[in-house]
């Protein structure tokens, strides 16, 4: 903890006075009983208390909570223009709101919670995290049953401004998207992968693009903008797929994304790599969902990631790119780097690799747990 970790885990805790709250301010103490930390309670996860203070004592209430968003703001400044109103605002630990992250998109906030320490606090933090026309409310599986039974809450809930029904609009580079805020992944989009979508975009020009996993179409809209003839996507939800085909439609006065020939497959991808007809691309874009969300997960999602790899490598055709993305945090960056380069080598065909790139600016990660994102971009000349 002095060396800047924000969680304390179950079995780390010797002694505590009386059982706790969810919610509750736990203050820590050393060997010595000299002030160690304070967090926020949780007596539902491993991780008992997520650490907000260390060092000298500190009172944790009104003033303290808007120094932290303003804090977080200005970390923030001056990164987006107006082309750009998707962003995150908070990043959880990394920020000093543990467990806790708030995504704007347009005049929508959403802040999803990961543990049932903050369910008490809403109401007091809410007035401060909000700056918008709506905040909705997002919650983590492992605490949707908790929000219910103890607050009557659910996930997708409008906790600030009009109810309202569809997505959220909003801008990332200029391009128009849609939020699916009450529903869909994460907050609603993948906000993280902004600048590996603007890579993607530069490198499309000309060439035929597979984008695997492909969501609601980040990374084929980019591509279709930067000039590919055609765009394939790919993905097992057909909502997602109609999220897609829904942000071509909002960029079809320009003439790039008019021009290119968008098509959808819903299919698992993995079995799509086997069964789908012989074809190469230009451009390739494989982006996972997390594959190992335990450690004990981890063996198995390497060998998953490799046979993606691999299988990918296969569509990509003369002086072609591979751009591959991993959002497992427990599988670290050099491991995936590592990973690549092997599965590239055994492939048979001559590589390079272009570049590897992690977080984006507004997605800081200030410990090792919070290191999930990595990605490699890679051409094969042959």
């Amino acid at each position: 903890m002095r060396g800047g970790h924000p969680w304390v885990f179950a079995e780390s805790v010797r002694s505590q006075n009386r059982d706790g709250r969810a919610g509750e301010l736990a203050v820590i103490f050393d060997r010595k009983d000299q002030f160690l930390a304070v967090g926020l309670y949780d007596p539902d996860s491993p991780i008992r208390v997520r650490v907000l203070h260390t060092g000298k004592p500190q009172a944790i209430g009104p003033a303290f909570w808007k120094q932290r968003t303003a804090e977080a703001l200005a970390r923030r400044e001056g990164l987006f223009d107006h082309e750009t109103t998707g962003y995150r605002c908070i990043n959880g630990e990394s920020d000093g709101w543990p467990g806790l992250v708030l995504d704007r998109y347009g005049e929508t906030e959403v802040v999803k919670i990961y543990t049932t320490a903050w369910l008490a606090r809403l109401a007091e933090i809410v007035p401060l995290l909000s700056a918008g026309d709506r905040l909705v409310l997002r919650l983590s599986r492992n605490v949707r049953e908790k929000a219910a039974e103890r607050f009557g809450l659910e996930d997708g809930r409008v906790l600030r401004g009009a109810p309202f029904s569809g997505a959220a609009p909003f801008l990332e580079s200029g391009w128009r998207f849609e939020a699916d805020v009450a529903c869909g992944q994460k907050t609603g989009f993948f906000l993280d992968q902004r600048e590996n979508r603007r890579s993607a975009g530069a490198l499309a020009a000309g060439r035929q693009v597979l984008n695997l996993f492909s969501y609601t179409g980040g990374f084929s809209l980019y591509a279709a903008g930067g000039g590919a003839a055609g765009v394939c996507s790919v993905d097992i939800s057909e909502r997602a797929l109609a999220g897609a085909r829904r942000h071509f439609e909002l960029n079809r006065r320009h003439p790039a994304v008019a021009r290119c020939r968008h098509e959808t497959a819903q299919a698992d991808v993995f079995a799509w790599l086997r069964e789908a007809p012989p074809r190469r691309f230009g451009l390739v874009v494989l982006d996972p969902p997390a594959l190992a969300k335990r450690e004990s997960e981890r063996p198995q999602a390497l060998g998953a990631y490799g046979a993606l790899m691999a299988a990918a490598i296969g569509r990509v055709n003369k002086n072609g790119i591979l751009i591959a993305a991993s959002c497992s945090a427990r599988v670290s960056a050099e491991e995936f780097f590592a990973l690549a380069r092997q599965v590239a080598r055994k492939s048979g065909r001559k590589f390079e690799v272009l570049k590897t790139t992690g977080h984006a600016p507004d997605h800081p990660a200030a410990f090792a747990e919070a290191e999930y994102l990595k990605c490699v971009y890679m051409r094969f000349p042959e």
